[in-house]
């Protein structure tokens, strides 16, 4: 473990006040105070809850050696040192770098953001990159990489607090990797939380841009410009570039914000070629587009066409026209990185795995499909909802809720449209936390009737707040030819509420409701 005078440390940051002249060793760093221990040096940060300064003597209680404040105190702790900063989110991010050994200066980092598609896009590129022969470690929403091989991310974070985020780059640096691959969601990009702060990137990657986390940002401009940070994180050298999405009209956002060159991608289904953007050097053609795709169940047949190159014949293995995009990104980010044409990709494209709870069927002896996914924005619902009904023949069958202290405006847009692809709803939690459960449904179900008026309650629509009594209700009014579809929680590995958590695996719960009902599991 690192041991640092404060002295060393308050180096890195701009400090408004210092109460007390000891120099005490700092042996860990903490925003919470129930994780402090002698020897921490505690940050008090103020939080959508509730304010660190409330817990600064309960840290000082637990040993801490000293206090990072950014608001005056009523009373200093007489044998601990306080320092008052403007921002102490910032200095925390500050003072990781130094603690950890500023280990992303020796990283090239590559950011991926977006309101959807992050998670896969990170996963693809570190699978590419590995290909290449890239020593590459990655940090997403469902997984990471950061030096012990591939685990699951258990902090419920996409983008961890700065500790976290440069706890995980030393431990990358000391395993010998010299490339991170890092999913940067809107609120770790936010200038209030700054857990990205400070970081430079060497390519930075965009999506697409939907409805979502306005709770938090206030409005859409708000929620994009947060986005755009990353693009404005990129690296003053030669080298660094950026990568979007030519289909999504924000992109543009994203390209004028930053003096570095930005490729686009895209997928059509015809030859034409498809506006993209490069930066202040105009307006181009797409620099990777793909064409001519033909969509199965578990995977995607196309043409690659690199700008200016011929067409390549690929077998995408994932499904559906999102995961097409999100594989173009990273195969164009890397291709850019290493220098090699898209060609020289082709066989590890074809090798690539699918992320945990992305698309991922239930199979077993039932005579109709059963998915689970993570999609839970407007944005996703979109893109996923045509999809299961252009194969479905038989009934759509949709499990769905929205999670509590966040956007409540998207919750009847979600609603709304659902209904216009599903023909029966069961509405059910997804991580209520401090809400009323049923409420949360009710404002799904408003949007849901406001779009399909046919709709009925308790027999096409039921809200089920208890999330394995809903899954057990889909699959028993599930026949042949229909698919049931359960969306938002993916991967995750537990249920938020109010006072508590509850562990949930939303693969093994549909299982056991399929053999409950008879079938077999493969």
């Amino acid at each position: 473990m690192p041991e640092f005078a404060l002295r060393e440390l308050t180096e890195a940051i701009d400090p408004i006040a210092v109460m007390g002249t000891q120099d005490p060793a700092v042996t860990a760093i903490s925003y919470d105070s129930r994780s402090v221990s002698s020897g921490s040096l505690f940050f008090a940060i103020p939080g959508a809850h509730t304010d660190g300064h409330r817990y600064i003597d309960d840290a000082v209680s637990r040993g801490a050696s000293a206090i990072i404040h950014a608001s005056p105190l009523d009373h200093y702790p007489p044998e601990t040192p306080c320092v008052q900063v403007a921002d102490s989110r910032v200095a925390l991010a500050q003072v990781a770098h130094r603690f950890f050994g500023r280990p992303s200066d020796h990283l090239v980092l590559i950011g991926v953001t977006g309101t959807d598609g992050k998670s896969s896009t990170v996963y693809y590129l570190y699978q590419l990159l590995r290909s290449c022969g890239i020593a590459a470690g990655f940090f997403s929403t469902v997984a990471m990489d950061v030096g012990d091989g591939l685990e699951k991310n258990r902090l419920r974070q996409s983008t961890p607090e700065s500790p976290e985020i440069h706890a995980a780059l030393a431990r990358m640096v000391a395993a010998g990797f010299t490339h991170a691959v890092i999913e940067t969601t809107s609120h770790g990009l936010s200038p209030r939380t700054a857990r990205l702060h400070g970081l430079r990137f060497e390519a930075a990657a965009f999506t697409n841009l939907s409805h979502e986390h306005l709770e938090f940002h206030g409005t859409f401009e708000q929620y994009r410009d947060d986005k755009m940070n990353l693009f404005r994180a990129l690296c003053d050298n030669d080298s660094s570039f950026g990568v979007v999405n030519a289909a999504d009209p924000n992109s543009r956002w994203f390209s004028e914000v930053t003096s570095r060159p930005v490729l686009s991608f895209a997928r059509t289904d015809g030859d034409a070629p498809v506006a993209g953007t490069a930066g202040t050097a105009g307006t181009t053609a797409a620099a990777l587009i793909a064409t001519d795709c033909r969509y199965h169940a578990d995977a995607t047949e196309c043409r690659l066409v690199p700008d200016g190159g011929q067409p390549l014949a690929v077998r995408i293995p994932v499904p559906a026209p999102f995961n097409v995009e999100n594989v173009l990104a990273a195969v164009l980010v890397v291709s850019r990185l290493v220098k090699r044409p898209p060609s020289d990709l082709i066989a590890a494209i074809e090798a690539l795995q699918p992320v945990v709870g992305r698309m991922a069927p239930v199979r077993g002896s039932q005579p109709f499909t059963v998915l689970v996914d993570y999609a839970h924005s407007p944005g996703s619902f979109e893109k996923v909802f045509p999809m299961f009904r252009a194969n479905t023949p038989g009934r759509l069958i949709a499990v769905f809720g929205s999670a509590g202290e966040r956007d409540v405006l998207k919750r009847p847009i979600q609603g709304g449209i659902a209904a216009r692809y599903a023909d029966v709803l069961v509405l059910t939690d997804e991580d209520p936390r401090g809400e009323d459960s049923m409420t949360i449904l009710e404002q799904i179900a408003a949007g849901a009737m406001a779009e399909n008026p046919s709709l009925v309650h308790d027999q096409t629509m039921l809200l089920i707040p208890d999330r394995t009594e809903a899954i057990a209700a889909a699959v028993s009014l599930a026949r042949e030819g229909d698919t049931v579809v359960m969306l938002g929680k993916g991967h995750e590995g537990n249920i938020i509420y109010r006072e508590h958590a509850i562990e949930w695996d939303e693969q093994a719960v549909a299982e056991q409701q399929l053999v409950r009902c008879g079938y077999r599991i493969s």
